[in-house]
Formats: structure tokens, C-alpha cells, sequence
């Protein structure tokens, strides 16, 4: 059986490191752009291959929103889930509910759980408050 061995380049240094600096979730053209408005001279391709790469490694956490592929590195190795604000991105980590929980709603309907993720989307307070300022001026 043949190992594979990952190396560090500087385009995979370069992407962690744009990530790092990203508190919220983000998606590739969106990291790509800002690297390149940084100087960078790394391919669109190459971001999305070492985000993917990150999130199968369980160094970075993705989610889908609006049908969008987003990125964050994630805050420890520890299981955790997030309320995702669908307007602006900001992300907290929350508490995941009881396993007890999860495996019985599981049997009410005859499955088995074998993993789980968890991302709750809705408006944070500040976007919360931008859309009731919004319904006002009218």
C-alpha cells in the first residue's frame, strides 16, 4: 500500500493563511478575490482545490448556503455546529443538542445515526434589525 504524504507549498500556506483571517464563512471566489486584491497570483482552481482539501482534512468546517459551497477553519478538532446568518454570514458555534436526542428521533422514524451535522440559518441581531429599519421606511 502506497502513503500519501501531503506537502506544504506556499500556495497552500498562502490560502490557509487568507482563511485565518476570514472570522466568518466564505466562499472560494470570494477568498480568491480578496487574495487577489492582496497581490496574490494563486488560481481559482487551486483555492477551491486546498478549501476542499482543508475541509476533508477536518481542518476547515463548509456549509452550503443559496447553494453556495462556504469555508471556515475551524476554531478546535472538537464536534461543534453553528447558527449561520443568511444575510451577512456572521457564524457562532453552539452547543450540539443531546445524543440521547438525536439517536431517538432517529429511531422514531427506523434510522440508524451514524454521523450528524448541524447548521441552523437564520438573521443576526444586527441583520435583524436592518430588515425592520427596511420595513419602517416604507
Amino acid at each position: 500500500m502506497v502513503e500519501h504524504i501531503e506537502r506544504q507549498t506556499k500556495q497552500k500556506d498562502a490560502i490557509h493563511a487568507a482563511l485565518a483571517g476570514c472570522d466568518e464563512f466564505i466562499s472560494a471566489q470570494d477568498l480568491h478575490r480578496r487574495m487577489q486584491d492582496e497581490g496574490s497570483r494563486i488560481g481559482l482552481a487551486t483555492v477551491y482545490r486546498q478549501l476542499n482539501a482543508l475541509a476533508d482534512s477536518g481542518a476547515a468546517d463548509t456549509i452550503r448556503l443559496d447553494g453556495q459551497q462556504l469555508f471556515r477553519l475551524c476554531g478546535d478538532d472538537a464536534h461543534h455546529h453553528h447558527l449561520v446568518c443568511k444575510r451577512c454570514g456572521r457564524t457562532v458555534e453552539i452547543e450540539p443538542p443531546d445524543e440521547a436526542w438525536l439517536r431517538g428521533v432517529a429511531a422514531r422514524h427506523g434510522f440508524t445515526v451514524e454521523s450528524h451535522t448541524l447548521e441552523v440559518f437564520g438573521l443576526c441581531p444586527e441583520c435583524q434589525g436592518k430588515t425592520a429599519e427596511a420595513g419602517t421606511a416604507d
